[in-house]
């Protein structure tokens, strides 16, 4: 930026079905988010329907799912624990702290960025969805990852707070153990 600000940008593929929704509901909730724990944007950018891109904050120290898989770095145990602290601050914050609680619905390692102090922000809003007053879980097309995605989500596209959870649970497990095996033990049980 012209004060030498280093940013990231989210450039979105327009050719993947369902990109533009996508952009739409991650400009929609961002733009009211104001967390510690969940990645500033910036800006956004469109150009019609043929291009559109998010400018964020740079993390400098990268997704948490680099530290897992590309030898990035050793994460101590209160790193972990911070980190795992982090987020579920993040989720607290999306669940409770509006009139119609927000799920963010890929809570997975490569959506966790990590700032130059490893503070942890969870990142990537596009496959968010609100959920109103009257329910507590809505149906949805299901577009979460495997492996983290709740068996309620990944078989019938029902959304709650639970699937968040679920997630979450998911990864703190696999980063407090420090395996990249639990994604083919969970699929062996």
């Amino acid at each position: 930026m012209n004060d030498g600000t280093i940013v990231a940008v989210k450039v979105l593929n327009l050719q993947v079905q369902g990109a533009l929704e996508s952009f739409d509901i991650e400009c929609e909730v961002l733009r009211n988010l104001r967390h510690l724990n969940l990645t500033k944007v910036i800006s956004s950018c469109s150009n019609g329907d043929s291009f559109k891109a998010l400018v964020l904050e740079y993390m400098s120290n990268g997704s948490l799912d680099e530290w897992l898989h590309s030898g990035r770095g050793f994460l101590n145990v209160l790193q972990r624990l911070n980190i795992i602290i982090d987020v579920a601050h993040a989720i607290e914050y999306l669940h409770y702290d509006f009139s119609s609680p927000i799920v963010h619905c890929d809570v997975k390692p490569s959506n966790v960025l990590l700032d130059e102090t490893m503070t942890a922000r969870l990142s990537d809003s596009g496959l968010t969805r609100f959920l109103n007053d009257e329910a507590s879980f809505i149906h949805t097309k299901t577009l979460a990852t495997l492996g983290y995605i709740a068996p309620e989500y990944g078989i019938q596209g029902l959304v709650s707070k639970a699937c968040d959870v679920y997630s979450f649970g998911i990864w703190s497990w696999r980063l407090l153990r420090r395996r990249s095996q639990v994604m083919k033990c969970l699929l062996e049980i």
